[in-house]
């Protein structure tokens, strides 16, 4: 709480993600937090920007998520029918029962391709 007014301060945001290219064509996105309603466009953004002609893969590392919702879902749904568009390989980074539950859940299992680490994906692309 802010002292002098007794204001809540502003909620953080729940999720971050970071962008990184370990190879020539080849993008992770290191995601955190949690992916709900009020935070899913923290993917859905840089996942939907990032995804172009030409490269050789896209990662999403979602190794540190906390919680894994219907938006965030949707956000990773949305980001693999446009990789499936643009012929780039999408894999996710998931071993939590956090984001692997809903997942299973939904039976989008069939639809992602998922490993248990960033290396692994590396090596799958």
């Amino acid at each position: 709480m802010r002292e002098e007014t007794g204001v809540p301060e502003p909620a953080a945001t729940l999720a971050s993600v970071r962008v990184d290219e370990p190879a020539d064509g080849v993008v992770v996105l290191h995601v955190s937090g949690e992916l709900d309603t009020s935070s899913a466009d923290e993917l859905a953004r840089p996942l939907k920007s990032t995804l172009t002609e030409g490269l050789r893969a896209v990662v999403v590392d979602l190794l540190q998520v906390r919680f894994l919702g219907s938006a965030g879902l949707e956000a990773l749904v949305t980001g693999s029918k446009r990789a499936q568009e643009l012929g780039v390989p999408l894999l996710l980074v998931a071993s939590g029962r956090a984001v692997l539950r809903p997942i299973q859940a939904t039976g989008l299992t069939a639809v992602f391709t998922i490993v248990e680490t960033v290396d692994e994906a590396l090596v799958k692309v």
